[in-house]
């Protein structure tokens, strides 16, 4: 199977995956689309396979491909034009004694229990067995194309790890982790707030958030970063707080 798009992707293949049950909708089966091989999703491919609502896991570049069902949508936010709220703005002032790294993709015992305690804390009643440290070598340190880690760390503390790939329109941001255990911290919104002013750093005009999956309680923060764009019938577009497809 081909896609269309820019010239570079038409040597790629891609392939169906047998149905797996969905991991954001209850008792919903899913499928994905995935792009193959992998060798030739480099920087450059996946740069344009962003475009077309790609993501990216370990060294897969996917996307949803489900028969049934349409509810993933890819959004990206349109830095120039961000505008934050009150709330955002006060976890921005909360956290400015966060100091940031930027370093290559690397194993780290300390980052890796860091995630591990994020998986309990988040998803506890409904986590399997815990992701051994090979699960997560491959989730998030293994990338053919060009990713890095942002490390926040508290007075030497290691408070949250972000994995972002950089395309050429904008930053993608793969998976963030943090202590989750501090109910009064906000982190995650840090963030989001952090990559966007990374972005206009790099002169970059976009901040890819992944899918948006309106009846996910997991999704539901993206919703309040505005305004934001949406891959809707093949054409990125602004999209409504309900994500309804504007007119065009």
């Amino acid at each position: 199977m081909t896609l269309p798009g820019e010239q570079h992707l038409q040597k790629i293949q891609f392939y169906a995956t047998t149905a797996y049950a969905c991991g954001y909708l209850k008792d919903q089966p899913a499928q994905s689309l995935i792009a193959t091989p992998h060798h030739l999703i480099d920087a450059h491919a996946y740069s344009g396979l962003i475009k077309l609502g790609f993501r990216r896991s370990g060294k897969f570049a996917y996307r949803p491909h489900c028969e049934t069902c349409h509810a993933c949508i890819p959004v990206r936010l349109p830095v120039s034009q961000f505008k934050a709220k009150r709330s955002q703005r006060r976890a921005w002032k909360q956290h400015q004694n966060l100091s940031a790294s930027l370093m290559e993709l690397t194993f780290s015992e300390e980052h890796f229990a860091l995630y591990s305690a994020y998986q309990i804390t988040r998803h506890e009643g409904g986590l399997g067995d815990p992701e051994t440290a090979e699960q997560y070598r491959n989730f998030l340190v293994q990338s053919n194309v060009e990713s890095l880690m942002v490390e926040f760390r508290e007075n030497g503390i290691l408070k949250m790890v972000s994995v972002v790939d950089i395309v050429r329109d904008g930053v993608s941001a793969v998976y963030t982790f943090y202590d989750a255990s501090d109910l009064h911290a906000s982190y995650g919104t840090y963030n989001v707030m952090w990559l966007l002013e990374w972005c206009k750093t790099l002169n970059l005009p976009y901040l890819y958030l992944g899918y948006w999956i309106k009846e996910s309680r997991k999704m539901a923060y993206k919703k309040n970063f505005l305004p934001q764009e949406g891959l809707v019938d093949g054409i990125w577009q602004p999209i409504h707080l309900d994500l309804d497809a504007t007119s065009k």
